[in-house]
Parts: C-alpha cells; structure tokens; sequence
C-alpha cells in the first residue's frame, strides 16, 4: 500500500464522482448504507433499516502479491492455533497442563456455560468462521484480536460484488467477486453435517445493526439453492422433534443455527436455553460453538507465556509458532493476585525497566505507555472497539483509572494489557457527500480477513479494509472511514 499515491491515480474525478455514486446506490438498495427512503419489511419477516454510512472511495484497497500471500498462509495457521488452544484448555481441564490455563479462560464465565463447554459432545469443536482483525504497520502485519462471531460478512460480500461489477479487468478482487456469498455457503454446509432442515441465522437484539447484513446474505444463499433465513431468536418453535421455523414456504424443521450472538448475552436471548438443550441432543448443529473459552483475547498471552512455550511449539510446529509470535502482540492478563517479591511479569518492560508489580504501569511516562487495555472477553464491552483505553493517548491520572478498573474487574470481566502498534499513514480518495467532490485523505487501515473452515480446508474469501483519519487512535467501522474490499493488481498475481 502506497503512503503517498492515492488509490485511484489514473482515475478522473467525474469518473471517480459517478463510480462513487453508483456504489452508495446499489448498497442502498441493498439496504446495506443509510437511507431513509429504503423500506423497513420484506414479506412478514422485519427486516431493520441500515444504519451506518461511511465515506465511499471509487476504488478497491490494493494489496502487494507479498500481502495476498501473507493473508492466504494466515487462514491454516490460525486453524491450527484455535485447534491448540482447544487442546491447551481441554488438557489443562484435565491437569495435563498447568489448572491456570483453564481457570484464566474460565474467569467470569457462568458455571452452566463452562459445563456445557467441557461437554464430550463439543470437545473438539472449533469455530467455523475465523476473522482477525489485522494492522498494516511500518514493520509489517500485525493482528490485534480474533473475532469468530464477526460482523461484515454480507457487508463485506456486497461490497466485493459491487467494485468487481465497476473494475475494468485490471483488478482481481480477494476471493473474486462472490467468494464470501460462496466460502459462507460451504461453511454452513460442512458444519450443518447430516443435520436435515435449513440454516437459521439466528440475530440477537444486541446485534441488531448486523441484521441488515445477514438478511441480504440469506438472500443470496436462497439463490445458491440454500434454505437460509435471518431471524430472530423468539421466532423459533421447539417441538419434542427438534426446533423448526415458519417460512414463507411452510414451517421447516431447523438443521443448523449460525449463532449471531455473543455468549455473554445468553440471559436476554429468548429460547436460548432451548438452542442449547436441541444442540445438547444432538437435534441441531451450532455454529460457532457454544466455547467462550475460545472466544477470550488472552489467548495471545498464553501464546506468549514462557511456561506454555514448548507446548506451542510442538502443537504449532517451530516455524508457525514463530510467526505467529512475531505477528500477536505480547499480551498480558491483569491479574491482580500478588505478585512475590523476588518475581517480575514476563516480558513485560517500562522502557528498560522489568515490571514487578501493575501498580508500575500507572506512573509511567506518555511515551512508556504504548500499551492498550481492554476486555479479554464475555462482555458487552468486549467487542466493537468498546472499553479500550489507550495509555499513550489519556492523560496519566485517567490510565491509572483505567488500569485500576481492569485489575477490580478481574473476578467477572478480566482484561488484558497489549502492546500498541501504530499503524501505518497512506493517502485514499472518497466522495464528500456534501460538496460533491473529491477528496483526499491521509488514514491508517484495519485489514480484516474473512476465513471459512470447511471440514479440514480454510479459504480466504474476501478482506474488508477499513480506513480511518489519521487522528483516529482505534481504528473501526465509523462514518467518517472508508470502507472497502481488497483486490490486486492482475500484474502482482501471475
């Protein structure tokens, strides 16, 4: 990615003004970006208006082939780290591995969802989807968190469709122009199993805004001859058969639930003791797996713990482990038991200085703190870039708050202490809606991978780039980023 071309420099502005405008149609239709004018039901089922809006760029976000390849060699790699990280935490059950393990990823955790998760039936069930959120630095990738319940799918497989529809030929799009609709229709095909009955997109109120995006995703899984709805959980009906869904068709039994929802919002779900019970019996497939244990940022710092390294390396392989060591920041829980006297917190440093004690991290200086803190998981606060505090960015008083509330909050939200890296400037054109012209901005970009799993095999079907100003610290969906797909230059690819 260039930092002083802009993405589309051959491009003149009254082209680059009607691609734009072209765009911002056809997501509306979509019903995918805010407006108004678009219509609230579709057949009996609601169907809520978009939203959100971004700044609308006439161009893809070009990758190097050096960048597709690092994407397309990460999707195995973060397989087999969820596979590790699953036997790490079933063994440490089972006092194979240090009772930590398990205890630090239980942390918070209601004790009916921890049973439900040691169950024998899901013991080796992995998430089917896989999305890191990744930032391209100065120095090179690096992933900040993993995301198995990630919004963007449909958004992300509409915006693909659309700029292949507008590029002349000079571009191959990641996962080509309908990858994400194809590798989500394959995934749901695996995980569904010998399961009879269609595939229920089960929405929760909480992530309501996503709603838009998977009833268009359905849509275009129908089309792909998939039985698929978007629905609301209160619209499911148990029987003593299994749970089953009234469509326009006729009533169907239920063979697989995609779970849109997170697991700490389980007590507001209706009949979400009912999905539980029918996956429990085996009636229906669930995905992703009911594993909060495998949903926890503090994986990267079992990664990089010092006592668990032979077990990642032999899990992972040396050359994996090394990768991916270099490309997940050191990462620490904020634990506050007592640390000895004698002892320091592994790997962690104040400039030169080894660290003792948390209470060092509050004194230090604006240019020490290029750390984050923010939830490992099972909270409202853990997902959408909520409850982030970034030390070099606050005045000193409120991150010593901010530090002191992580540590407090260990017995039901525990958080995690990470390591900043700042991403890298590059310049990109986007339609102003007011002015109507172009115009150009300086932003940094979080790169998002969209991985399907299909029984042993994960496909790269497409990447989401979000690009926000450069004054922007956390970088997310906002309406004053740009969002777009990613592609390559034919040229870059043979």
């Amino acid at each position: 990615m260039a930092q002083s071309e802009p993405l589309c420099p051959s491009l003149r502005t009254e082209t680059a003004l009607s691609r734009c405008a072209t765009i911002r149609t056809q997501l509306r239709t979509a019903n995918l970006f805010a407006d108004p004018s678009a219509l609230s039901r579709e057949g009996n089922a609601p169907v809520l208006q978009a939203a959100t809006s971004w700044r609308i760029s006439p161009c893809p976000l070009l990758l190097s082939r050096d960048q597709l390849e690092f994407f397309t060699t990460l999707g195995p790699q973060l397989l087999s780290f969820y596979r590790a990280l699953n036997r790490l935490y079933n063994e440490s059950v089972k006092g194979a591995q240090p009772a930590w393990v398990a205890g630090y990823l239980d942390q918070g955790k209601p004790e009916v969802l921890v049973n439900y998760n040691r169950m024998k039936r899901f013991r080796e069930a992995l998430p089917a989807v896989i999305r890191p959120d990744v930032i391209s630095t100065q120095d090179g990738m690096v992933i900040t968190e993993l995301d198995s319940v990630p919004g963007g799918i449909g958004l992300t497989a509409c915006l693909s469709r659309v700029y292949h529809d507008l590029n002349d030929g000079h571009l191959q799009f990641v996962g080509e122009r309908d990858g994400m609709v194809r590798g989500f229709a394959a995934m749901l095909k695996s995980a569904q199993e010998q399961h009879a009955g269609c595939v229920a997109i089960l929405v929760s109120e909480e992530a309501k805004d996503y709603r838009p995006e998977m009833s268009w995703l359905a849509t275009q899984l129908h089309e792909r001859g998939v039985s698929a709805w978007c629905i609301e959980p209160r619209e499911i009906r148990f029987t003593e058969e299994g749970l089953r869904l009234r469509t326009d068709s006729g009533e169907q039994a239920i063979g697989l639930i995609y779970r849109f929802y997170e697991l700490f919002d389980l007590l507001n779900i209706p009949k979400a003791e009912l999905v539980q019970y029918a996956a429990k019996k085996g009636w229906v497939a669930v995905t992703p797996p009911y594993k909060p244990a495998l949903e926890e940022k503090s994986a990267f710092a079992l990664l990089h713990h010092p006592v668990l390294r032979p077990y990642w390396e032999e899990e992972l392989g040396a050359d994996c482990f090394l990768h991916l060591t270099t490309i997940m920041p050191r990462t620490w829980l904020l634990d506050p038991a007592p640390i000895p006297a004698t002892a320091t917190i592994p790997g962690l440093h104040i400039g030169e200085r080894a660290v003792s004690n948390w209470a060092d991290l509050a004194t230090a200086t604006q240019k020490e703190r290029h750390f984050v803190i923010k939830p490992s998981g099972f909270s409202e606060l853990a997902w959408g870039s909520r409850g982030v505090s970034i030390g070099h960015d606050m005045p000193q008083t409120e991150w010593a708050g901010a530090l002191q509330k992580a540590l407090a909050s260990f017995p039901t939200t525990p958080y995690i202490l990470q390591e900043f890296h700042k991403g890298r400037l590059f310049e990109i054109d986007y339609m102003d809606e007011g002015t109507q012209t172009m115009v150009r901005m300086a932003g940094r970009a979080r790169l998002s991978p969209y991985y399907f799993v299909t029984s042993e095999k994960v496909e790269l079907a497409g990447i989401l780039a979000t690009i926000c100003p450069a004054d922007k610290k956390v970088i997310h969906g906002m309406k004053d980023a740009v969002m777009v797909p990613c592609a390559v230059a034919r040229g870059n690819v043979e």
